[in-house]
């Protein structure tokens, strides 16, 4: 992560915990109708999608709150609060008890485009594959390189990655797979895309609440991708996504599909831009949201996704023979068939 980026996000950081000290000043009693306040407000005042995504908080809250009882179970309230939040449709919103953790199953209806078996036989990774940092990667019988990175909670060191990229710098392209890659850590998003570039591109922006309002935001930060002073790879690179390309994955791709020499490919990946933020109930469950929205650099969310420079879906028939439609696509464009 720049020193820039970091500047930036000790400010937002900042002026949250400002924001939230505001909260914590109205008292909430820890009871079933306090705490579903409390996590009611938390949404209304500090949740930066409420507007975009056309909903009425206000209708949604006295609906779910009608289904209160004073002397209702922690289990039947947190079920409540959990389908109040579901609405939000975001995967970035957690309720989380001792018990329980609320979550939102994103676009678990839409083409899984990725079967785990298959990336393992002996047609892609096989038994000879290398790995370090979470990152698995071999040189295919085409001489295209090929690197599966399932988690930005992985932690990836420079070294990491100059040893991955001087293995495969033999290749004459590298595809890199992060379908159901659900996130992690933005700094290792920033890292490894910094190898693919050899100029400062503009990524996007980023802002922050600064009022109760569901509008109340801060003017646009313009957010840059650096090139790395280690290794930077400058052949062609296919990044694959699919709709489970979340949070972290997501703003990876956002940052790669902006590099000359890098093509998207598979589906729509799968959102969740905006930074999340953490508080707390009176009753001591934490309630996890999203606070900062993200943008691509013409200003546009990223929350329900990016689409691909080149859509491809699986089909049954390659699944079938242990093939994977979308690696093999990439392969062909890398090899310019």
């Amino acid at each position: 992560m720049t020193y820039k980026l970091k500047h930036l996000l000790l400010i937002f950081f900042a002026g949250m915990l400002g924001l939230t000290s505001c909260i914590g000043e109205e008292y909430f009693d820890n009871n079933p109708e306090g705490n579903f306040d409390q996590l009611w407000q938390i949404i209304d005042e500090k949740y930066c999608f409420l507007d975009y995504k056309g909903i009425d908080w206000d209708e949604i809250g006295r609906e779910y709150r009608s289904r209160l009882t004073p002397d209702m179970s922690r289990e039947n309230l947190f079920e409540v609060m959990d389908s109040m939040l579901y609405q939000l449709k975001d995967g970035h919103v957690n309720l989380t008890a001792s018990f329980n953790q609320t979550r939102y199953d994103f676009w678990s209806d839409s083409p899984r485009n990725y079967t785990e078996a298959i990336i393992e036989n002996s047609n892609y990774l096989g038994l000879d594959y290398r790995r370090a940092a979470g990152m698995k990667y071999k040189m295919l019988n085409d001489n295209i390189g090929y690197i599966s990175y399932e988690s930005f909670s992985y932690p990836v060191g420079d070294g990491n990655l100059d040893e991955v990229l001087s293995y495969l710098a033999v290749c004459d392209g590298l595809i890199i797979d992060v379908r159901q890659n659900g996130g992690g850590n933005l700094t290792y998003s920033t890292k490894i895309a910094s190898r693919f570039t050899e100029e400062k591109v503009h990524i996007g922006y980023i802002q922050h609440k600064t009022g109760k309002g569901h509008n109340d935001f801060s003017e646009p930060y313009a957010l840059y991708l650096e090139p790395s002073n280690y290794i930077r790879w400058q052949k062609p690179v296919v990044v694959l996504s699919n709709r489970h390309s979340y949070s972290a994955t997501n703003d990876f791709i956002n940052s790669m599909r902006y590099l000359p020499n890098v093509t998207i490919m598979g589906d729509t990946s799968g959102g969740g831009s905006g930074m999340p933020f953490t508080s707390e109930l009176p009753n001591g469950w934490s309630i996890r949201f999203s606070a900062s929205p993200h943008y691509d650099r013409d200003m546009n969310h990223t929350e329900f996704g990016i689409e691909p420079d080149i859509k491809v879906d699986m089909t049954v028939e390659d699944q079938l023979n242990g093939y994977d439609t979308i690696i093999e696509a990439a392969r062909s464009y890398l090899r310019k068939e």
